[in-house]
């Protein structure tokens, strides 16, 4: 008598992909799979602890199969499923923008820390490069008082970060300015506050990135030019123009950039610069101030 199949319960579903994703994509095979399988079979990933016995139905099944087959081949998840957690909150993400990572997080903390001791006076806030939103949507999402102009290069970019904002009821705190860096911004507009998470990927590094950050995300988002440095050198200098007394620029960069970024903040004439390190411990932020030293 022949042997019973064991039936794909959403249990052995997510035992062999888990499995699978291990020797393809072995950052995070387990959470991959559970995100994944919550989004084919249209429900939370926390309702997979209560449905391990469950067998889910052919549709279902189907579009799990070619979400693990896209995944396999290195297509980020967060793409795959069209939304990714940032500082607790949900934004929409495509190919069209940067996925917001943890790192960029400390960039938060950071300016959090100095526009609350501000209080209920209102403050300007400008974002460089703001892709999906996170930066600017977070900030004006936490600080009621705060205005926020964010620019960006990449009307497609523009369009997610403009749903994100729709999305969170933000629409009315948030300017959104279409060009290249500082180029949209009238000679009058001054700040409390300028972030920025640019390229800083130097252009040799790129094809070293992982699969699925060198073919699937944007790479204008990626690339810092020859030393990864490009955007800086324009950044400190430009926003001198664009800063209100004592206030800040504080910029993400990468694992090794920040005695570099520190001293071009220096050169451009910028006092009490400083460096904050992110979770891993790792120089993240770099901080320059219009105020006395």
């Amino acid at each position: 008598m022949a042997a019973t199949e064991e039936p794909w319960t959403v249990a052995r579903l997510l035992e062999w992909t888990t499995s699978h994703f291990a020797t393809k994509c072995p950052d995070s095979p387990r959470l991959d799979a559970e995100i994944l399988l919550a989004r084919a079979m249209g429900c939370k990933r926390i309702d997979l602890y209560v449905r391990h016995g469950e067998i889910p139905a052919e549709p279902a099944r189907e579009r799990f199969r070619d979400l693990v087959k896209r995944r396999s081949k290195g297509e980020p998840v967060a793409y795959l499923v069209g939304h990714k957690e940032f500082f607790s909150i949900d934004f929409e993400v495509n190919a069209s923008v940067l996925i917001p990572r943890p790192d960029t997080e400390t960039l938060v903390d950071q300016a959090l820390r100095f526009l609350k001791v501000r209080g209920a006076t209102p403050v300007k806030v400008l974002d460089l490069g703001t892709g999906s939103g996170c930066l600017a949507i977070t900030l004006a999402k936490l600080l009621p008082q705060c205005r926020v102009t964010a620019v960006d290069l990449s009307p497609a970019a523009l369009a997610v970060a403009k749903a994100n904002a729709k999305k969170h009821g933000l629409e009315e705190r948030i300017t959104w300015l279409e060009g290249d860096l500082f180029s949209p911004l009238k000679s009058v507009d001054r700040f409390d506050l300028i972030v920025s998470n640019p390229p800083y990927i130097p252009t040799g590094e790129i094809a070293k990135l992982d699969v699925g950050v060198k073919n699937h995300e944007p790479m204008t988002a990626l690339d810092g030019g020859k030393d990864g440095l490009d955007f800086y050198r324009r950044i400190w200098p430009g926003a001198l123009a664009h800063l209100l007394p004592d206030a800040k620029v504080m910029v993400e960069v990468g694992f090794d950039q920040a005695a570099q970024v520190e001293d071009l903040a220096r050169k451009s004439g910028y006092t009490n610069v400083k460096s904050v390190a992110d979770m891993g411990r790792i120089p993240r932020v770099v901080i320059g101030s219009t105020g006395s030293p």
